[in-house]
């Protein structure tokens, strides 16, 4: 049964919050971010095709051309570790997998490198002044 406000009309449902809704507005915090700072958006979310494959957050590019493969990393609290803790060895050989393929459809590949951007803090909310950027440029690479 819906809720009923005041004057008795029907009172929309409070958006529910999910981990897709806050990665999502991470991702746009850092593409912001990125783009402020020179880099030109390529593209978005890129998957290896079928299971067990890598997703690459956003693919930017440098004035200089450099593709810029970019794991945005987002955590309310520092506990556990942050958001930096949380990219491991298997994370980064997951990015690195989706990299390669991304990759092929080029004949001559342009250089590149992997970047981390951590969005510490909770995002959104009336009043709120945004959540803290650190940029990781060469974060790790595919060695």
């Amino acid at each position: 049964m819906p809720t009923r406000d005041a004057a008795g009309s029907a009172a929309a449902a409070p958006k529910q919050v999910t981990t897709k809704s806050r990665g999502d507005a991470a991702e746009g915090a850092a593409l912001a971010w990125l783009a402020k700072a020179g880099l030109q958006w390529v593209e978005s979310n890129y998957r290896t095709p079928g299971r067990g494959g890598g997703e690459i957050d956003l693919v930017m590019r440098t004035p200089d051309g450099t593709l810029v493969f970019v794991e945005v990393r987002q955590r309310a609290s520092a506990s556990h570790g942050g958001a930096g803790a949380s990219i491991g060895g298997a994370k980064q050989r997951r990015i690195i997998f989706a990299a390669r393929h991304y990759l092929m459809r080029f004949a001559s590949p342009p250089p590149c490198r992997f970047d981390v951007v951590l969005v510490h803090g909770a995002l959104g909310g009336a009043g709120h002044q945004g959540p803290a950027i650190e940029w990781l440029p060469a974060a790790f690479d595919a060695s």
